[in-house]
């Protein structure tokens, strides 16, 4: 198979890219290098795949409807993963309205490139921040997602919304896959696990908001890729599944793994809640198990010994 994979130099999609390659498909990789986080990691994230000729990386944006429709002419896609999207719960709240540009005018794009294309097939990358704080634990895909408390999560909802539009018109197959707080090696340098695993083995300071209490449904990045690529083979029609790990955990346990796998003690600045964060998230997996048997595999535990060791060995200066 053909895949169209935006947003490919990314963490989750550069891990993608590998089990892609290892399973014999093709992988077109647009990414626009953005500057949210270091472009010298993005560019890192891909180095490996450039001699393989089942690759192909184009830089430029989701938003580039005329840029997108070549991609589709020359490589002619069997299918989509979109990744790309622009970041972050806490910036969304400073800049709302390039959050909306990126992650719902450009997700429109990619429809539209799809619709005139005939590519028919796509899995969208969403967000366990659809949920908000009015969903009960654990989050069913049932739940209406009507409450945001971000624009980032405002965003996705939109998205899916969009997705779910195409499929009506369009006959287009679409699994939304709503991600909860994925981690793992290469993760993004500001997300919580990554930098307080780079603070903490270099005896800095972390913050901590809302007195260590919130959970977090952490799943670890080997098994969203697993259920991105069982969404793949999945029959036709539209769906939207929770991919998580269904075992949550507070902040402040999370903190003590870290500690236990670095063999050193945080340092902890305490803050209030931030704007936009939800308290608890918590995945129910009864409809990604039934529908593509997905099932997560590695336990909070292990991901977290296996982060603090790729620190360990890697040249992540770019993180600090």
């Amino acid at each position: 198979m053909i895949i169209l994979l935006t947003g490919g130099a990314g963490f989750i999609g550069s891990h993608l890219t590998t089990r892609l390659l290892t399973l014999g498909h093709t992988v077109i990789c647009l990414d626009n290098l953005d500057e949210f986080y270091s472009p010298a990691l993005k560019r890192s994230n891909v180095a490996p795949f450039h001699t393989n000729p089942a690759y192909a990386f184009v830089e430029g944006d989701i938003r580039d409807g005329a840029l997108l429709d070549g991609v589709f002419a020359a490589w002619q896609p069997d299918a989509v993963v979109h990744l790309a999207a622009q970041t972050g719960v806490r910036p969304s709240v400073q800049d709302p309205a390039f959050y909306i540009d990126v992650n719902v005018q450009g997700t429109l794009q990619v429809l539209e490139a799809m619709r005139r294309a005939g590519v028919k097939k796509m899995v969208f990358g969403s967000s366990s921040s659809v949920y908000g704080n009015g969903a009960q634990t654990p989050f069913r895909e049932s739940e209406p997602g009507d409450m945001p408390l971000s624009p980032y999560a405002a965003s996705k909802r939109a998205a899916e919304l969009l997705a779910h539009t195409y499929h009506h018109l369009y006959g287009m197959d679409i699994a939304c896959l709503r991600f909860f707080t994925v981690y793992g090696p290469r993760q993004r340098p500001e997300m919580a696990i990554s930098l307080f695993t780079n603070h903490i083995l270099n005896q800095q300071p972390i913050t901590l908001f809302g007195g260590g209490i919130t959970t977090r449904d952490y799943t670890y990045v080997d098994d969203v890729v697993s259920g991105i690529v069982k969404a793949l083979g999945r029959a036709t029609g539209f769906v939207t599944l929770n991919i998580g790990g269904a075992q949550p955990i507070s902040l402040g346990c999370l903190v003590r793994l870290i500690e236990e796998a670095a063999g050193q003690t945080a340092i902890i600045n305490w803050l209030p809640m931030q704007a936009g964060d939800v308290d608890h998230t918590h995945a129910d997996l009864t409809q990604a198990r039934k529908l593509i048997g997905y099932e997560p595999t590695v336990p909070i535990q292990t991901g977290i010994r296996n982060v603090v060791a790729w620190f360990k060995a890697a040249n992540v200066e770019a993180y600090s």
